[in-house]
């Protein structure tokens, strides 16, 4: 993470203010305060422009929520934590010196890294795309139980927080709007002038612009906001949350240097001298996330889940629930009816739009659970959970688990606010849905839908394969073994029945993957319809991600080298197959190249298991000139380079971006795009007054 001075001062990249009422609602700008605004202005000069033969046009400017989210949580995965797996030192990573230590450094450590980050913050603190923070459960429960209004009691818990991670309660920025529910869509575009006049000034002739250090200005239209609450959209971006507050709060600080420490116990913290968060401005980002993603779960398991026979929605219950008894599930679709309010918005209705459960939803809410129940967990029995998140949740700033739901039996739990309890509820009762309503266990594959009284008959194979991968989340989280960065650490985990239920589903439909799916090429069919075969269309690219994903888990969760073989086999198939070298990108559908958010999130996930899990290595018997890591190396680099930023300021799927990813404001520069690239500044590209740094829609075109 990258801090840079703004002359003698450094500035937390926030308005020094007393805490009031007014500014209560705004915290931490973009980039999780892990870096300041101004850079040294020594960038390199931009990737060189040339005359392109092929273009990446934009299709539309719809921002999908589901999509965006779970793309930039692949982005995420495949940035620093692969590149530093990899043997990088993260330090040497400037975002002012363009395409070093190398492209694919720079592109991954860099782009795809801060780009993950940037645009989650756009969703759950800018945009205001969704329901606002100060009407979460949670919030509502603690103001009434202290005799204070709701803004007044988060304005405490603020306080509370910052303290824990020795931030400054009064270094504070305007105008934040934090979700705790997100919408499924909405328009990304600002609707008023972004407020680029200088803050601070940096160096080198860079500035930090207001807009760092105010939202007010970076607003979405909520008149072309979709209102609608889909598992897969708030679920993803509970993933994106998730991971991020696992990085920021996954180590502690000294609180006179702001040196990151290791964390021993889960006391540490009690030396005056030491402070939760891996630095005071990350832990504050962190803290921040995982005060939304508690209040989150907590909306989530106490108003959202359905019961198909009585058409109410009904608290989860998590252990208890019996779904052989009824099912109480995410239905597909619920509809908002706000109460007017802009400033805070809240739902003065909710009613089931679509009653049907989705697999995407449910994995997508599966994995993202998963991953917060590592970050909770204070069971007994498990020795696994990192000292620092125990130390974030036994008591302050988060209350700690009652004593029933963390020891070793069941029959004894009880009821629980606190974020522990309440994403185990939702964990359990996600798991025991997906494998009561979605699991086809005499076929072996997890069907796409349930409609609430039956199980559907078709298998989609992207979806089947990221259930696998959840799946493993889920199995490593409820075993106890580290999850979020450190999944692939292994360990000794707790046997439970819940994570040999996902191994044994994890083996079966991998299994039937490779015993069914796959052609004589190598290249696997996009679906299964139970009673009738494959799906006759020619297999699509996102189904062959799907599979390498969802194989490589396997292989990841088993040992079993069966499935490694399956996914490298299905990886070569479809870079021979559909990489096209003229494009510099992978044909979506038969001569196709139309990628969605969901799409080029897969392709780096796909990347990231070939660079890590399926490249050569010596014990292999065949080498295979598609897996050699500088191959797949190359490949992440031109599709980064042509699908993502594209090659003219128009074109491209990430459509603006700012200084964290090398666009420095500088004084005198009115180019919007100060590091000669193909991506825009937020305020200068795809409209009147700029857009969100966020992925589109395109289409790669040739001969143009």
């Amino acid at each position: 993470m990258t801090k840079v001075s703004t002359g003698e001062r450094k500035y937390p990249f926030r308005v020094v203010m007393s805490l009031g009422l007014a500014s209560v609602l705004a915290f931490l700008s973009g980039c999780g305060a892990a870096e300041q605004a101004a850079g040294t202005g020594q960038a390199e000069n931009g990737k060189t422009k040339e005359k392109q033969a092929v273009s990446v046009p934009v299709k539309d400017y719809t921002f999908d929520t589901a999509g965006n989210m779970f793309a930039y949580a692949e982005f995420e995965l495949s940035g620093e934590p692969m590149v530093e797996a990899l043997g990088l030192d993260l330090d040497v990573l400037d975002p002012a010196k363009v395409d070093k230590p190398s492209v694919f450094d720079y592109t991954a450590g860099i782009e795809s890294y801060e780009y993950s980050e940037e645009a989650m913050y756009e969703v759950v603190e800018k945009s205001g795309l969704g329901l606002h923070l100060v009407n979460a459960p949670v919030i509502k429960r603690l103001a009434q139980q202290a005799g204070k209004k709701e803004n007044e009691l988060l304005a405490q818990r603020f306080v509370e927080l910052a303290d824990t991670v020795g931030y400054a309660p009064e270094e504070i920025t305007r105008n934040m709007y934090p979700t705790f529910i997100e919408y499924s869509k909405g328009d990304p575009h600002y609707i008023q002038p972004v407020d680029t006049g200088k803050y601070a000034d940096g160096e080198n002739g860079t500035y930090i612009p207001k807009y760092q250090v105010d939202f007010a200005s970076l607003r979405w239209n909520r008149e072309k906001m979709d209102k609608t609450l889909t598992p897969a959209a708030y679920g993803a971006t509970f993933l994106k949350q998730a991971l991020w507050a696992g990085d920021f709060l996954g180590g502690t600080h000294k609180k006179d240097t702001d040196e990151e420490l290791e964390a021993k116990t889960s006391t540490d913290d009690k030396d005056p001298n030491i402070r939760l968060g891996v630095s005071s401005v990350d832990g504050m980002q962190g803290m921040i996330l995982a005060e939304q993603m508690w209040n989150k779960a907590s909306y989530i398991r106490d108003s959202l889940f359905y019961n198909s026979q009585t058409g109410k929605f009904e608290k989860a219950t998590g252990t208890a629930y019996d779904p052989k008894k009824q099912l109480v599930y995410l239905p597909h679709a619920v509809m908002v009816t706000e109460n007017g309010d802009k400033e805070y918005t809240n739902a003065q209705a909710l009613s089931v739009k679509d009653p049907r459960s989705i697999l995407k939803d449910q994995w997508l809410m599966l994995w993202p659970a998963a991953e917060f129940f590592g970050m909770t967990d204070q069971r007994e029995a498990n020795s696994n959970t990192n000292p620092a998140f125990r130390a974030v949740y036994d008591g302050k700033p988060f209350p700690a688990a009652p004593k029933q739901n963390v020891d070793s039996r069941t029959d004894n739990d009880v009821a629980g606010n606190d974020p522990f309890s309440v994403n185990r509820d939702i964990l359990l009762q996600v798991f025991k849905n997906i494998e009561v309503m979605h699991w086809n266990g005499k076929e072996g594959v997890f069907v796409t839908e349930h409609d609430g009284k039956q199980q559907g008959q078709h298998m989609d194979t992207f979806d089947a394969g990221y259930t696998l991968e959840s799946l493993r989340i889920f199995q490593r989280a409820i075993d106890g073994l580290p999850v979020g960065y450190a999944s692939g650490d292994d360990a000794k985990g707790l046997g439970t029945e819940e994570g040999k239920a996902s191994l044994a589903m994890i083996r079966k439909q991998a299994d039937f993957l490779i015993a069914n799916m796959m052609d004589e090429s190598g290249l696997v069919a996009n679906g299964w319809t139970i009673g009738k075969g494959k799906d006759p269309e020619a297999p699509t690219l996102m189904a062959q991600t799907g599979a390498i994903r969802g194989l490589t888990a396997a292989f990841l969760a088993t040992k079993d080298e069966k499935y490694r073989d399956a996914a490298r086999k299905i990886y070569v198939a479809m870079d021979k197959k559909m990489w096209d070298p003229e494009a510099k990108a992978y044909k979506t559908s038969g001569d196709k190249y139309e990628y969605d958010a969901f799409t080029a999130g897969a392709v780096s996930g796909a990347f990231r298991m070939a660079i890590a899990s399926l490249h050569n290595v010596a014990s292999d018997k065949e080498k295979l000139p598609e897996l050699e890591r500088k191959t797949v190396i190359s490949r992440y680099v031109d599709f980064y380079d042509r699908v993502i930023d594209g090659p003219a300021l128009d074109q491209g799927m990430q459509v603006s971006e700012f200084w964290d990813t090398g666009d420095f404001y500088k004084e005198g520069d009115k180019s919007g795009n100060t590091d000669g690239d193909n991506v825009p500044q937020i305020q200068a590209g795809h409209g009147q007054h700029g857009i969100a740094p966020v992925l589109v829609p395109v289409e790669v075109k040739k001969g143009n």
